[in-house]
């Protein structure tokens, strides 16, 4: 019964698939009407020069409407194709969303003068065209991206914010700067020599609550005029760090938006106690401390903070900042042509602090440079004699103009970094030290191939030369927005390993070594490692012969005492701590050596005597965060430096901190007591004194006299008593006191009873 109907339903199928093929390739195809014009498109097309494209506003007809909507938007486009087709030239449709906006544009490439023949210009059939409204030729526009331009005159001479002349030669701060990142809301003190705190540069940006002088022992830190005008020292870094933009004023900071204070204690005799109170001073106002100094840079020093100012800054990284840690800033020192080394270098050496050293404008090591193997990173100084130096503010005292552009050393090296780590505070205020330090490690970036580079078991590469590398504000920043803290600091350490071993001759070395095993590490939960330390007593004439080395499980060396030919002392090393960053990142576990060799001068009979290894001791610092903690950290950081968290609202929680009491100010100095018990003796003194004059004011010292004298003649010659009475009485009615009345009735009534009972 169905059977009929079948090749109908088949043709109805067949019909149907064909009429959906056509429905798809359909609106590929232009509809056939007169005047066709191309799909509107807000682009010139490819064959549309410079000078040969026309934008024109049409209208449909000689009354026609302004109002866009009350037009034929299809019969605009047929004006337009006829337009376009008698001034020589092709509709390229709608401009975007703007109705009644057409480009129009020569189909012939070549230059604009050239194209058309005197008979046909563009422009004269445009201006004469009666459904033309308004026309005007593209032009190709001049527009610049928003960068930073200030004002300041010396702005153009620093190198290191902008180097023009060698690119990628500088600290890659300007884009951070365009997204208003600048250090607001951080504050960053210079432990120095003073910071004159009225310089046009610095007095906008200046914090008096993070400030003190520990010298004069008052709050405010100016410095003091000296007779070789060194005390610009610390004015200098300050203005590195926070130099206020757009003044017309010398130049510009690096985090020009934070606060910057001074504390003033280089200026007179250092004590352990001093600088201890330095390191912690104002730690919940001051977030990063910057140290430019340190030890003598002589060759031949070792040297570092005493108990005080070890226990400062363990206290420093334990309380400050809510417990998020003050962060320490410091130069690896300047005595690179005595060969010194910053391991010799207590502060450098320390785990609490972060070491930085210098390169020049061309990415190398400065002749004044150290190296060692605590350093972490470097960022850019001066140079030889040849190259620029740091541009910053100086002091206006004595023969200062306000402005430099000699600033040197590691010295200028340290706020450069102290002023990058506020521009990272800004975007994840919670960063610990800690975390400070491993964004630096992660970040930091590769330069100056020819020195001893090695890349360690975690993929860190480090030199004893550049620490991880130049620091890079961009990358910093970046790697600082999407970090999340790190765990925990934990440690191990070995027991105090007791040898009385000798030192053998170059090239034979003394070898050690010390085993740690998963079981050693599974209390503390170390996992991989930030910094290793040894601490070691070695007795030795010409302790500068030395060279002290360790290894770490993965193989990777680090040198921790370098030799120092200058160094004689025959003191040799009493419980000194080398320490070293160069692996960062690996496993904790395996086996760890000390390798020491005694390169010997065999023309320096002093020098002859053997070096002994008393005890040495290894202690590991680290987290418990796993190596594949460590690789994910590296990619997530790699994936930020695109800019596209800065660019968004992205933001990580941040956790309040501790609730530290707040520090115990006395409200008088040593000074101000001095002065209030001065006051006070002078206004005791006067009080007597008033007191005193009020008092005698009352008496009469002439009666008081005359009547001293008559008693003790009344006393000798008693036959006359009537006649002192008589003088008494008269002397009585001329005073008016009424106690010295008194006292002369009593006097004189006494005799007359006597007499009476001698006449009886």
């Amino acid at each position: 019964m169905a059977m009929p109907y079948f090749p109908t339903f088949l043709l109805l199928l067949f019909l149907t698939s064909f009429a959906l093929l056509l429905v798809t390739l359909l609106p590929a195809v232009a509809p056939l009407i007169p005047f066709s014009s191309s799909p509107p498109s807000p682009w010139p097309s490819l064959s549309c020069g410079l000078g040969q494209s026309w934008a024109v506003r049409l209208h449909s007809g000689p009354h026609h409407d302004e109002e866009y909507g009350e037009q034929s938007s299809e019969h605009l486009d047929v004006i337009a194709n006829r337009v376009a087709e008698q001034a020589g030239l092709k509709n390229q449709g709608q401009i975007g969303q703007l109705e009644g906006h057409y480009l129009l544009c020569s189909e012939k490439p070549g230059s604009a003068a050239g194209i058309w023949s005197k008979s046909i210009r563009p422009g004269d059939v445009l201006a004469a065209h009666p459904h033309v409204l308004w026309y005007s030729q593209d032009r190709v526009l001049s527009r610049s991206k928003r960068s930073m331009a200030f004002n300041d005159p010396n702005y153009p001479k620093q190198w290191h914010l902008h180097n023009s002349r060698s690119k990628g030669m500088d600290i890659n701060v300007t884009g951070v700067w365009e997204r208003n990142i600048t250090g607001q809301g951080v504050t960053v003190v210079v432990v120095d020599d003073g910071v004159e705190h009225t310089h046009k540069d610095i007095q906008p940006n200046y914090s008096p609550e993070g400030s003190y002088d520990l010298n004069s022992n008052d709050p405010d830190p100016m410095p003091h005029p000296d007779v070789h005008s060194d005390n610009h020292h610390g004015t200098r870094c300050a203005g590195e760090i926070a130099a206020v933009p757009n003044n017309s004023f010398c130049a510009v900071g690096v985090a020009y938006g934070s606060k910057v204070a001074g504390i003033r204690v280089l200026d007179g005799p250092l004590t352990d106690s001093l600088e201890a109170i330095a390191f912690n001073k104002h730690y919940q106002v001051n977030d990063i401390y910057s140290c430019s100094w340190g030890p003598d840079d002589d060759g031949h020093t070792v040297d570092g903070p005493h108990p005080l100012g070890k226990a400062a800054l363990q206290h420093g990284v334990i309380a400050g900042r809510q417990g998020f840690g003050s962060i320490f800033v410091v130069a690896s020192g300047n005595g690179g042509q005595y060969d010194d080394n910053c391991n010799y270098d207590g502060y450098a050496n320390s785990i609490y602090t972060i070491t930085i050293g210098a390169v020049d404008e061309k990415g190398r090591m400065p002749f004044y440079a150290e190296e060692c193997a605590s350093m972490l990173a470097v960022t850019f100084s001066s140079g030889g004699s040849k190259l620029r130096s740091i541009v910053t503010s100086d002091w206006s005292m004595q023969e200062g103009t306000g402005c430099t552009e000699g600033h040197t050393g590691t010295s200028a090296a340290a706020p450069l970094a102290a002023g990058m780590v506020a521009l990272m505070l800004q975007v994840r205020p919670c960063l610990s030290w800690r975390d400070v330090q491993h964004i630096i490690t992660f970040t930091a970036t590769k330069c100056d191939n020819s020195a001893d580079w090695r890349v360690n078991g975690a993929g860190f590469h480090h030199s004893h030369q550049h620490g991880f590398g130049v620091l890079n504000a961009w990358r910093l920043v970046n790697a600082a927005k999407v970090w999340e803290s790190v765990p925990f600091l934990v440690s191990y350490q070995s027991s105090v390993i007791k040898e009385e071993v000798s030192i053998a001759a170059y090239p034979n070395e003394l070898i050690r070594t010390w085993q740690v095993s998963a079981a050693d590490l599974k209390q503390s939960g170390m996992e991989t490692l930030e910094h290793v330390a040894v601490t070691v007593t070695i007795t030795h004439p010409c302790r500068g012969n030395l060279e002290v080395m360790l290894v770490c499980p993965s193989g990777m060396t680090s040198v921790i005492g370098a030799r120092r030919a200058i160094d004689r002392d025959p003191a040799g090393y009493q419980d000194w701590t080398f320490s070293t960053v160069r692996c960062w990142g690996e496993r904790a576990e395996g086996q760890y050596t000390l390798k020491i060799s005694d390169h010997k001068e065999s023309s320096l009979e002093q020098c002859a005597a053997v070096g002994v290894l008393k005890q040495w001791q290894l202690t590991l610092y680290g987290s418990s965060m796993t190596f594949s903690e460590v690789k994910d950290r590296q990619r997530l950081v790699e994936e930020a430096m695109s800019g596209k968290y800065l660019d968004s609202s992205f933001s990580l929680p941040c956790p309040p901190g501790l609730d530290i009491p707040p520090e115990i100010i006395s409200p008088f100095t040593s000074n101000n007591l001095k002065f209030l018990l001065l006051l006070g003796c002078f206004a005791l003194f006067w009080s007597l004194y008033f007191t005193l004059e009020v008092t005698l004011a009352h008496l009469d010292f002439r009666g008081f006299l005359c009547l001293r004298r008559r008693r003790g003649g009344h006393r000798a010659r008693k036959g006359h008593r009537g006649r002192g009475v008589e003088e008494a009485e008269e002397e009585e009615e001329q005073d008016s006191g009424v106690e010295l009345h008194a006292v002369l009735d009593s006097e004189a009534k006494a005799p007359l009873l006597d007499g009476e009972q001698l006449t009886t």
